[in-house]
């Protein structure tokens, strides 16, 4: 799998690249990463991205032309290194206005060969670029962040967890909240040593060794939770079963 970031803060993917597991499954050539500065594909001395935009109002927008540069040279790039037809990369704006990304799509993800994702900044990104080069939208939620570095370290992160040999153990994906296989609901609570801590004891379930309760008892905490935090989970989930 490969990434390719157009962002005017390619340090920021530092993070993502060398910590954690997504930093080791990165050293292991599970997936690749390719960082791209609209500000190199610039032809004036003071290299720049943005303008003011067209009509009035405060801010700047992010131009066209360096983006569309941006774009063809990390196409160019991944053609070179696995011959992926450039044509069919999907190129994605982390943007209020997409689809709001989750653990279904996150899935979806990690079975292709990854996207060219579009950090904007400013205002926003010239609309003829979006209309030309862009393939899909996505948000995180309905709440605006400075820009889209964040949210594609995100988006990345949900992804790569979910590759083959990431985890130390798959299972723990398999156990995720939002998985399939809790049908889309939260995780249950989890515990660990010393077996009562502050006064506080373990489940004594989770201590009998009987592994049907203990199944049983987590799928029960995770209806519970699920109820009490997320109630439109549980409403998903009965019109799933209902169809």
């Amino acid at each position: 799998m490969r990434f390719d970031l157009l962002t005017l803060f390619p340090e920021m993917f530092s993070a993502l690249r060398d910590q954690g597991v997504s930093g080791r499954a990165h050293a292991r050539g599970i997936w690749t990463l390719g960082l791209w500065n609209p500000r190199d594909f610039t032809e004036d001395v003071h290299r720049t991205v943005d303008d003011r935009p067209y009509g009035g109002g405060p801010g700047m927008v992010m131009m066209a032309e360096p983006l569309s540069r941006a774009v063809a040279a990390a196409r160019a790039a991944r053609h070179a290194a696995s011959g992926e037809d450039p044509d069919r990369v999907p190129v994605v704006l982390l943007s209020p206005a997409g689809r709001r990304h989750d653990q279904q799509l996150a899935a979806q993800w990690a079975r292709s060969s990854g996207a060219i994702l579009i950090c904007g900044r400013y205002e926003g990104v010239d609309q003829r670029f979006i209309d030309r080069h862009v393939t899909e939208e996505l948000s995180l939620g309905d709440y605006v962040l400075s820009g889209g570095e964040l949210a594609a370290m995100v988006v990345m992160d949900s992804v790569l967890r979910l590759l083959p040999g990431v985890l130390h153990d798959a299972q723990s994906a398999e156990q995720d909240s939002f998985n399939p296989a809790l049908d889309g609901l939260l995780d249950s609570p989890h515990y660990t040593r010393p077996e009562i801590w502050d006064g506080m004891p373990v489940p004594e379930v989770l201590l009998s060794g009987h592994h049907a309760q203990i199944a049983e008892w987590r799928r029960q905490r995770s209806v519970a939770l699920t109820t009490e935090r997320r109630p439109d989970l549980i409403q998903a989930l009965r019109a799933r079963k209902s169809q």
